[in-house]
């Protein structure tokens, strides 16, 4: 009876001629719909001389074993008597062909009334009655996506045994599918933890262009990209290979795969697909890789069956666990060497008769040639438990919505919407291992990680691995094709090491160097794609993984700069202090009294001070300090330059203005001079009072300029307050210097003019360089450029004016006298009487 299955198959033209379209029913209690597939170009058949089936397809194959699964489990229940004790269950098998207009040809007889070929249009399904209680099948992602939207209309439980695409794991779209297998979702979880698990991070990835394929790949590309997997290459390979472009679509996708130099492939496709994709690449001289592949090919032999595909390199792939159905093997035995018997063959005819000619109807002239010996090498491989156990749940729904005892079942009539609440809720039990459907109508009994290893040109599965929930590898038993046995390494980038960030080459966002941190930057984390800066207040070396905190800087006390500076103010102040000593001791002498008398002790205090005021600038800086320190040289430079003044306005007087001298010479000589220092001294100390108010010095924490050190420097608030500081002091030095450049003394006579005319163009010269360096300058060099700058003005003041005059004092008091060194004031009457 079971082969009648292929006795009643027709050849469903006009969709394909060499598809097979076969149907097999048995009355019951409660039908089941089977779809299973056994045809399109999967018959490869030849003449012999014995009846027998040259090569059995492994698509044919496998639909066959199927349906002889579900006729197995039915027949169990029918036998028990604690599942369905007293209730037939029967069956209503049709072939999908793996096609979705094929499939939806017997789906809609599933959904007619039952005993009518018609199906009701209605409001209400509630007392509909169709021709099936509920469908087991199809396998095929893309034929359920197809079946289940018009079950789930009817609310018909349907179990597919084999579709695994993540779609259907919408239960709103798809309230009445159920699946016995793991989805595609728990599959790629599986591929990911293995691929990080070897630390493989540039795949390579292939599908099928079909519903599995793109449907797997897509989960794929998201999970990866959030586990640190970066794609070389993705790519989809037809499906139909008799399409005139399939053969070129494989050829580019080879090609591009051998340009990313990956070392790992993952191929979502169904077997035949990755047969194609596998010939391709050998043909090619693609090189060996590792293949991690699914279930849809690993186990087919339609794969292996490639000429020369143990050099392809290392195949590694998840298969469902599924567990053996005892007793399967012997029925399947027994029902073949049943067919040998006329009574057999005469029960198949009857029921044949029976069948309605106008649904389904033509032969398979083909089918009766199948053998045990054609299909037994297969019964161990293809998984039937899937099958058996959707049955099972049916079975087990069908118990609870009738109320089953120990006894027997009421007869009572139920509806298929009803069966949906107990298959959601509740666990049912299969040859003793429990089962139920998860929150997505799915059923994931975990994977095992098998290995193409071969062995005298036959290929054996070795399991090497399990994943459930979590993934575990026994890595010792894997053998790759690599010289050392070992796992290869398929990596776009090095890993980088502490204190070095990704920095990306190409065009592809996965592939980087790994570079240094520079200096002040540090190391964050192992996925970074650059380093963090340190705070403001840190600072961090080349290839650092932290940052440290920055040391003061400025010119502090000890450094032998500022001990060479402080040694040459020491200097300074000492040539300060021995001139004003011997200006003292020779006050009243006529060369002492020719340069300004006491107005040159004066003078020479301000010096003093002047140079003194180089240590503001030295050791830590303040907020209180800064404003001091271009204060204290503004009027210290101002006290000396306003007591050389009376000396340059007496001097142009007499020479320049002889007639207006007599009236005028009392405002800068005797005490009233001391009236014009005093006036341009009070001057300057408003115009210190207005730099404070407008914009004093303040401190400045630089944290730029240094790269491992914080600068302290007095920076300048307001370059107009300093102007207006420093400007006063700049026009009394003009004002000197333009009394005195031109004067001209009588022969054999000191020139004092000649000291003011060279101290106040020193100090031009001085500060036209110092204005440029220290508007520019922003390290611990702005405090030691004003400190020459205060030395150089002093140093240039006491070179051109006093030094020469203590020469005299010291070594030539021979023309300290009255006729060398006699005043303008007092030689002009005697000019004009002459």
């Amino acid at each position: 009876v079971v082969l009648w299955l292929c006795l009643g198959c027709a050849w469903a033209a006009p969709l394909s001629p060499w598809c097979l379209s076969a149907q097999l029913r048995r009355p019951g209690d409660f039908v089941l719909g089977g779809l299973f597939p056994f045809g399109k170009d999967t018959l490869n058949l030849a003449a012999r001389s014995e009846p027998t089936l040259l090569l059995c397809d492994r698509l044919f194959t496998d639909g066959l074993i199927w349906a002889l699964a579900m006729r197995f489990a039915i027949e169990q229940i029918n036998n028990s008597s604690w599942l369905l004790p007293g209730v037939t269950l029967g069956y209503d098998m049709c072939d999908t062909c793996f096609e979705p207009l094929v499939a939806l040809q017997p789906s809609l007889l599933f959904l007619t009334r039952n005993g009518t070929r018609a199906i009701g249009v209605l409001c209400d399904y509630s007392e509909y009655q169709p021709r099936v209680t509920a469908v087991i099948g199809p396998h095929k992602s893309d034929l359920c996506l197809l079946t289940a939207k018009l079950f789930s209309s009817f609310l018909i439980p349907q179990v597919s045994y084999g579709a695994s695409s993540e779609a259907l794991s919408n239960t709103e779209l798809y309230p009445s599918f159920y699946r016995t297998v793991p989805s595609d979702k728990n599959l790629v979880e599986a591929v990911v933890l293995l691929l990080n698990h070897f630390g493989w991070n540039w795949v390579a990835t292939v599908a099928s262009d079909d519903e599995y394929g793109r449907g797997a790949q897509e989960l794929f590309l998201s999970m990866a990209g959030t586990n640190s997997i970066c794609i070389a290459f993705e790519g989809l390979i037809p499906t139909e290979l008799a399409e005139p472009d399939a053969s070129k679509q494989l050829e580019n996708t080879i090609k591009l795969i051998n340009s990313t130099k990956v070392n790992v492939i993952v191929l979502f496709a169904h077997s035949v697909p990755a047969q194609a994709l596998l010939q391709h690449s050998l043909a090619m001289g693609l090189g060996k890789k590792v293949w991690l592949g699914s279930e849809a090919w690993l186990l087919s032999d339609i794969a292996t069956s490639v000429p020369n595909i143990q050099s392809v390199g290392t195949v590694l792939g998840f298969v469902m666990r599924t567990g053996t159905v005892p007793g399967f093997q012997e029925f399947v035995a027994e029902l073949f060497s049943s067919v040998a018997q006329e009574e057999f063959c005469r029960h198949s005819r009857e029921l044949s008769g029976l069948e309605d000619t106008e649904v389904l109807d033509t032969h398979c002239r083909q089918c009766g040639n199948v053998t045990l010996r054609d299909i037994w090498p297969m019964l161990g491989v293809t998984p039937v438990q899937p099958v058996h156990v959707a049955v099972y749940s049916v079975a087990h729904a069908l118990h609870r919505a009738l109320g089953c005892t120990s006894k027997g079942c009421p007869k009572t009539p139920v509806r298929s919407w009803q069966l949906l609440h107990f298959m959601n809720t509740l666990p049912f039990e299969v040859n003793g291992q429990s089962f139920r459907f998860d929150q997505s109508h799915g059923t994931n009994t975990g994977y095992k990680l098998i290995l193409w290893a071969w062995r005298d040109g036959t290929v054996t599965y070795l399991p090497v691995g399990d994943y459930d929930q979590s993934l575990y590898v026994r890595t010792s038993q894997i053998q790759f094709h690599t010289p050392d046995k070992k796992e290869p390494t398929s990596e776009c980038f090095r890993r980088c090491q502490p204190g070095q960030f990704r920095r990306i080459k190409g065009f592809n966002l996965c592939c980087y160097d790994c570079t240094d941190c520079s200096e002040n930057t540090f190391w964050s984390s192992t996925d970074s794609t650059s380093c963090s800066p340190c705070p403001q207040h840190q600072w961090a070396p080349t290839r650092s993984t932290r940052c440290h905190d920055r040391a003061e800087r400025f010119l502090s006390w000890d450094e032998p700069l500022a001990v060479a500076l402080l040694t040459l103010v020491a200097l300074t102040a000492a040539l300060s202090c021995g001139a004003a000593l011997l200006f003292l001791q020779h006050l009243q002498s006529p060369l002492v009294q020719l340069a300004g008398g006491a107005r040159s002790l004066l003078a020479l205090l301000w010096l003093l001070l002047q140079s003194l005021s180089c240590c503001l600038h030295v050791g830590r800086p303040s907020a209180a300090l800064c404003p001091l320190q271009q204060l204290c040289y503004a009027l210290c430079l101002n006290g000396c330059l306003s007591s050389l003044l009376p000396k340059a306005l007496e001097i142009t007087l007499v020479t320049e203005f002889p007639r207006c001298a007599p009236r005028l010479l009392r405002w800068v000589t005797h005490g009233r001079a001391w009236l014009v220092v005093a006036m341009s001294i009070l001057t300057q100390v408003l115009l210190c009072w207005c730099h404070l108010h407008l914009g004093p010095d303040y401190l400045v924490a630089d944290y730029e300029s240094l790269p491992r050190e914080v600068l302290l420097v007095c920076g300048t608030q307001s370059w107009a307050a300093f102007a207006l500081l420093h400007g006063y002091n700049s026009c009394l030095a003009f004002v000197c210097f333009l009394c005195t450049f031109m004067v001209q003394t009588p022969g054999r006579r000191y020139n004092v003019a000649r000291g003011i005319t060279f101290a106040t163009f020193i100090y031009f010269i001085i500060w036209i360089f110092f204005l440029v360096i220290f508007a520019t300058l922003r390290t611990v060099l702005r405090a030691v450029t004003q400190i020459c700058t205060i030395l150089a003005t002093t140093l240039g003041i006491l070179g051109s004016y006093f030094v020469p005059k203590c020469y005299i004092l010291v070594f030539r008091p021979d023309l300290n006298t009255r006729d060398y060194c006699q005043n303008l004031s007092e030689e002009q009457p005697e000019e004009d009487r002459q």
